[in-house]
């Protein structure tokens, strides 16, 4: 059993003294060097740093004290984006018991005056700020979890660039400590101040004026995008998604991707979505990165390989959209793939296409739909339709037997 304490940046004097106590009993204290500082030095106690990287190294570790009694510091709340919740899924939830102080989220939250239903928390895991531009709104607050002394210059410059230079920024650094400290600014004008290392940031979101912002309803505008004509456009990938049906904690694989458009407004739907976009053409992986960053989204994996041969390395999907490359292969390997209750949806432009998703569709079933788009467009001095190349698309849910097959 490891004990996972929290402890807050006041230290040991804010402990509970049950958590000291076990804390006192400890044979092997891990944390981080900055939390391992906040505990008095005891006698005969190892105290180990986390291992780097922690997945790979846990188990060494444990192998090499057997039999000990092991707690670990963590900070706050151990189970808020923290090791603890890292530690359960690698030991399970049997051998590792949770002793929770207050988040720096909670902290944060009494500094402000914000209730808990009212704030989004976002995660900065690597540098930049690209998640927040997901969860942008009007009116809407956050309070994003930091990186580093970077990240809230970063924050300011993710809002500039979206739209929100006029949001209100509050950089909280050192919760809980005597050396805490706070800043407030607009984003548009953060100063070049160094902030410490041990921060978060709070935002009330402050649109430009005029300046348009985006709902996660999928059928953003194609302009959103970065492409070179290979994208499903607004109106057919609206409907594309509306068939995959997003749901939190799934996967989906966007196969053939182009700009990615389809696995980055799956991902924009909840921050749990979970999306794969393969594609083939290096210039284009590189699109899908760049658009998934400006999106919000950098979670989107993109893998550079042949369609077909990707398939057996990824993750087993709860959706699959086949917009580029359509084959009978390519179909017969996602259907195999896809989950139980999964659901496909393959786009046909052409007619030898069409034939491929018509064939399977006579074979599985589903619904097979033409769409066609016509937009307002200039003939001379009037105007007239202009119509776009019409889309077939087949979409299925695999069906709960698991008994069909291609």
């Amino acid at each position: 059993m490891i004990e996972v304490v929290g402890i807050q940046a006041s230290g040991w004097s804010a402990l509970g003294e049950a958590e000291r106590a076990l804390v006192e009993d400890a044979e092997v204290l891990l944390g981080a060097p900055r939390q391992l500082a906040l505990v008095p030095d005891l006698p005969d106690q190892v105290r180990l740093p986390w291992p780097s990287p922690l997945r790979a190294g846990i188990a060494a570790l444990l192998a090499d004290h057997p039999d000990c009694r092991i707690v670990a510091l963590a900070s706050g709340d151990p189970l808020m984006a923290g090791v603890g919740a890292t530690l359960i899924e690698l030991l399970g939830a049997d051998r590792v018991r949770v002793h929770p102080a207050v988040s720096s989220v909670a902290l944060a939250r009494a500094r402000m005056g914000w209730s808990a239903e009212s704030v989004q928390v976002v995660r900065l895991v690597d540098r930049g700020a690209a998640p927040i531009r997901a969860q942008l709104a009007p009116g809407r607050r956050l309070v994003v979890l930091s990186r580093d002394e970077t990240s809230p210059a970063a924050v300011a410059g993710a809002l500039v660039d979206a739209g929100f230079g006029a949001s209100q920024m509050t950089v909280l650094a050192d919760l809980g400590a005597a050396s805490e400290t706070r800043t407030d600014g607009i984003a548009a004008r953060w100063p070049e101040t160094p902030m410490p290392r041990l921060n978060l940031v709070c935002v009330e979101c402050v649109p430009t004026v005029g300046k348009p912002t985006w709902s996660v309803t999928p059928g953003l505008p194609d302009e959103e995008y970065e492409h070179d004509g290979q994208l499903t456009k607004r109106d057919i990938r609206a409907s594309a998604l509306a068939h995959l049906r997003p749901v939190p904690n799934q996967l989906l694989w966007d196969l053939g991707a182009g700009a990615g458009s389809v696995a980055i407004e799956w991902a924009r739907t909840d921050p749990s979505c979970r999306a794969v976009a393969v594609e083939r053409d290096a210039d284009r992986a590189g699109r899908i990165r760049r658009n998934a960053d400006r999106l919000g989204v950098p979670s989107v994996r993109v893998v550079q390989a042949d369609t077909v041969s990707a398939l057996a390395e990824l993750p087993e999907p709860d959706a699959v959209f086949i917009g580029g490359g359509l084959s009978a292969d390519l179909v017969d390997l996602s259907w195999r793939s896809l989950r139980v209750g999964g659901r496909l949806v393959a786009h046909a432009v052409t007619v030898e296409t069409e034939r491929i998703v018509v064939d399977a569709w006579q074979r599985l079933g589903g619904d097979l739909t033409r769409m066609s788009v016509e937009r307002m467009d200039r003939i001379g001095s009037f105007h007239g339709w202009k119509p776009a190349r019409a889309v077939v698309q087949w979409s299925i849910t695999k069906p709960l037997s698991g008994n069909q097959r291609p």
